[in-house]
């Protein structure tokens, strides 16, 4: 792909992943078009030398790696990044009758949002359905998304709350709740998500058991700025690591060296604890079936541990034009600056100097700049996949990320610039 496709492919990507289950079904997707293997996990592996593969977990996590002429000695060249962004999720019997026959939805905040951002935008529905088969043990998942808009969370009038503008202090359970339309007469909102839903998907709604669904911004990735510098959309944290991973992926050749693992993980916003979560084994385990089928011993999977790398992909904070003072006094990562290294004294993220001095020489190799972030010594920072990783493997690695604005934000931005330098980067690092 030409560097000057990789922007509108990224909106591209952002469109079509509202939530976390979509997003790992492009991802899915773009793999089967390019001749990845799917595996199941339940079966046993057959990797073969030259071969690409996939699996994925919880359908919202998906790990993709290719096998070229490897001994256990070239290690593993790991990205990770992650699947899900703060948002609201939709609660099981969510329907609420207001007056005039008004109907609004029972939601739950998902992750760290910036809550007011969502108030007054055409927001729809996408997520996972679970529908009755055969097995009761294996219920048949199915993915929906309403490309209409069909709900909008409406302010509250400045007329009534006239310190509106002075500080605004949200009842997640009470401002929240979206308004998704109005019905005839008292009793017909009752299961109107479930007919929706078994509507767009063509089926009987009594075969639908649960669903995970979630709200989503319906406005489309744009780019903005002058020069066109800047891309503005949902989701860009994380999912503009997901499409730089994946893009480096598909271009990288698999003829030789590392073992080259994607590792896009789901639940990150909320701590990462679940199965299909950075915490949980899934990435050892997977790494071991690799060895495993490859012939490696025991002892050849723990020289591949040791020989490896990994770039945990998470955005990162880039200085805020009106808010210079919320950052480090002497580290001022800047849009458009390049990737940004992300260090702690706490170890929140895994880099240390040795790691850092990995990813420097690899900007360094791909002719791109690169710049730190650390947080302001009375700012407490958080924590993300890197670090979270090394509970299960103990892998040399790097915390990195673009440098975003409004993190959490519906909407946030980014450069293109170091959209772009990222994909550089991530390339080198999987052929070098």
């Amino acid at each position: 792909m030409e560097q000057y496709d990789y922007i509108d492919d990224l909106c591209k990507f952002l469109d079509s992943s509202p939530v976390n289950f979509l997003a790992v079904d492009t991802v899915r997707r773009r793999l089967d078009a390019e001749g990845f293997e799917r595996l199941d996990p339940r079966e046993a592996w057959e990797i073969n030398r030259g071969g690409r593969y996939y699996v994925t977990k919880n359908d919202s996590a998906i790990f993709a790696f290719t096998v070229g002429d490897s001994d256990p000695e070239d290690g593993f060249r790991i990205i990770a990044a992650h699947s899900d962004s703060p948002g609201f999720r939709i609660k099981p019997d969510c329907e609420i009758l207001c007056d005039g026959n008004i109907v609004k939805l029972n939601t739950e905040v998902y992750g760290g949002s910036i809550l007011y951002t969502w108030f007054d935008r055409p927001l729809s529905i996408a997520g996972r359905v679970m529908l009755r088969g055969q097995d009761p043990l294996r219920p048949i998942s199915r993915l929906v998304r309403f490309d209409r808009p069909l709900l909008t969370i409406p302010h509250l009038a400045i007329h009534f709350n006239r310190s509106v503008n002075d500080g605004n202090p949200l009842s997640k359970q009470k401002d929240m709740l979206p308004v998704i339309g109005r019905v005839n007469a008292k009793g017909d909102e009752k299961g109107l998500v479930r007919r929706l839903v078994a509507e767009e998907l063509n089926v009987d709604p009594e075969i639908i058991i649960d669903y995970d669904l979630s709200l989503f911004d319906t406005t489309p990735a744009c780019i903005t700025g002058i020069n066109g510098e800047f891309v503005t959309s949902g989701r860009i944290d994380d999912l503009s690591m997901v499409h730089a991973a994946l893009t480096s992926l598909l271009e990288a050749g698999n003829d030789r060296g590392a073992i080259k693992v994607m590792a896009i993980f789901d639940n990150e916003e909320t701590g990462s604890g679940t199965k299909q979560g950075a915490a949980s084994p899934v990435l050892r385990n997977i790494l071991k079936r690799i060895c495993n089928s490859l012939g490696w011993t025991d002892e050849a999977f723990m020289i591949s541990i040791a020989s490896s790398f990994m770039i945990s992909a998470d955005n990162a904070h880039a200085v805020h034009p009106n808010y210079v003072e919320k950052q480090d006094p002497t580290n001022h990562p800047t849009l458009g600056g390049g990737p940004v290294i992300k260090i702690n004294a706490n170890c929140k993220y895994m880099t240390d100097a040795d790691s850092a001095a990995v990813f420097k020489n690899i900007c360094d190799i791909a002719g791109i700049p690169c710049q730190y972030f650390v947080n302001h010594s009375d700012v407490a920072g958080g924590s993300t996949l890197g670090n979270i990783l090394t509970a299960q493997l103990d892998l040399r690695g790097v915390d990195m990320g673009a440098g975003v604005w409004a993190m959490h934000s519906v909407r946030e931005t980014a450069s293109t610039a170091d959209h772009i330098s990222i994909i550089k980067a991530f390339c080198t690092f999987y052929e070098i």
